[in-house]
């Protein structure tokens, strides 16, 4: 499983092989990196392939000097409330 941070496209996707599994979306407003959508292929649920793809826009981010707001419920699930995601998440 390949996850890659695809910045032309706004997401974060997964690959098995040449096969997208996955992605994470997000756009652009005013400055911050709003996650809008979270999706992986129910066969290859209950890997860890949806946080990986969280993980790979957060660090995207963190290297960008951006700030995040989770509007998918995942990626707000994930990272409100944990200290771990505090740097990067918009007020």
């Amino acid at each position: 499983m390949q996850i890659t941070y695809e910045a032309d496209h706004w997401r974060s996707a997964a690959y098995d092989g040449e096969r997208r599994v996955g992605v994470a979306e997000f756009d652009v407003q005013d400055g911050r990196w709003s996650i809008t959508h979270t999706e992986v292929d129910p066969t290859y649920g209950g890997q860890g392939i949806a946080r990986k793809l969280i993980e790979a826009l957060i660090e995207a981010a963190r290297r960008d000097g951006a700030k995040i707001v989770p509007v998918c419920s995942y990626a707000e699930k994930m990272m409100r409330g944990k200290e771990a995601y505090a740097d990067v998440l918009a007020d």
